[in-house]
């Protein structure tokens, strides 16, 4: 398929817009076609592609076993990761034929990767991916380059971590202007480092990989950012390998609607149907097999920060860990229309890919974890943080559903059961 055509489909499938989606929800047949779907190749496949390619930037942990490749081209994303070296499973998705083309897209490259970074918002009034004025539709939406398309500089690395550095300079809808640079260091965690930030233990029969990015913004203009005239977000996303039998999972703060608001917003492109997503006392269970277009998100009223998904078939836990700063409300809105609140956004989504319509192929298949920081009200040198950590296990469920209990407040029957 020709690869523009290929962009623009997947463009559809990961915006945050308002589309309806006409596929039916996965029935036992689909799941019986999918059955066999594991991965092919492993990390070191995945290394030797990459290097055919581009820079590669290998960390590891102080065992060797966990092991994170990270590209400078590519905006110092987290492209792939491993528990076990170089024959274990590669947990991130990685757009093979895109990457391969040399070529670039013109709405956005879906390069894939574990820890992407992006800033939004996307939509509205003080979106940076619409010019001033036009509409909001698919044909006027584009990515800026500095995120999407443009290297960053290399300033330091190490056996463990690196750093990388981009000034940039962005317009949203509404005619602002910002200057910035951004600062992005990646670091593998050790074991018992990475154990503690979730306050769980592991046995030694559970392989894992832990690493964060630690994003920061710096307002280098000469002008305030304002709620009044936009404001900026920290937004990494993350694209992973889904298997027939991957849930995401995530818990939230239960609570009345009237002082909490709605649980979850299923409705991006069209309601996901109940044998895709279910909402339980204080934890949901999202559909990720890569089969079924749909997006799930959450306020910051609802959101804990922590979020993660089991595939059940290669018995991968996957947990994702963010700053979320206490009582603080303000994230920028990314829906693609003229808003109300346009500071009433989302901090936690996740995304399931699947056919951009009716009889068509998922794009990927993947499946995505995604965390924002605070809209960014900076003063000239102001800055914001935003770290988001992930950690991949693997191993025999017994010693798994510890992990999930510490982390998630589930047990893996219970998430392997939840889902009809």
């Amino acid at each position: 398929m020709n690869l523009r055509i290929v962009a623009l489909l997947l463009v559809v499938s990961v915006v945050a817009g308002c589309a309806t989606d006409d596929s039916k929800p996965r029935s036992t047949a689909a799941k019986a076609e999918t059955a066999a779907q594991t991965q092919e190749g492993g990390f070191s496949d995945d290394v030797a592609f990459l290097r055919a390619h581009t820079e590669v930037v290998i960390l590891k942990d102080r065992s060797g076993k966990g092991q994170v490749v990270v590209l400078p081209k590519m905006q110092g994303r987290i492209m792939t990761s491993s528990a076990t070296g170089p024959e274990g499973l590669s947990f991130g998705w990685i757009n093979r034929e895109l990457i391969a083309s040399g070529e670039f897209v013109k709405h956005m490259n879906p390069f894939g990767g574990e820890d992407r970074f992006w800033l939004g918002p996307e939509g509205g009034q003080f979106s940076i991916f619409f010019e001033k004025g036009v509409p909001f539709d698919l044909e006027h939406w584009f990515t800026p380059a500095v995120i999407d398309t443009e290297a960053w500089t290399l300033v330091s690395k190490s056996a463990h971590a690196a750093m990388f550095e981009k000034a940039m300079q962005l317009t949203n809808y509404s005619g602002t202007m910002f200057d910035l640079r951004v600062t992005r260091t990646v670091r593998v965690l050790d074991r018992l480092a990475a154990l503690g930030l979730l306050g769980t233990t592991a046995g030694a029969d559970v392989n894992m990989v832990a690493y964060e990015s630690d994003n920061k913004v710096i307002n280098t203009g000469a002008k305030p950012w304002t709620k009044e005239t936009g404001l900026l977000s920290i937004w990494i996303l993350g694209m992973f390998n889904p298997s027939p039998e991957t849930t995401v999972v995530i818990p939230y703060n239960a609570g009345d609607e009237s002082a909490l608001g709605s649980i979850v917003n299923d409705t991006y492109f069209g309601k996901v149907p109940e044998d895709r997503l279910v909402v339980k006392d204080g934890v949901m269970f999202f559909s990720a097999d890569g089969q079924y277009r749909s997006k799930i998100g959450l306020t910051p009223q609802r959101a804990k920060n922590v979020a993660g998904s089991y595939d059940a078939v290669n018995k991968v836990l996957t947990i994702v860990q963010y700053t979320k700063p206490a009582d603080v409300v303000d994230y920028v809105n990314s829906m693609w229309q003229l808003q109300d609140q346009p500071f009433r956004g989302d901090v936690i989504n996740s995304y399931n890919d699947g056919p951009a319509s009716p009889g068509a192929k998922p794009m990927g298949p993947f499946y995505e974890l995604e965390t924002s920081s605070p809209a960014a009200s900076l003063p000239p040198g102001g800055s914001i943080v935003h770290i988001h950590r992930t950690f991949h296990f693997n191993g025999p469920e017994a010693s798994l559903d510890p992990i999930a209990k510490a982390t998630l407040g589930t047990t893996l029957e219970e998430i392997k059961t939840a889902l009809p």
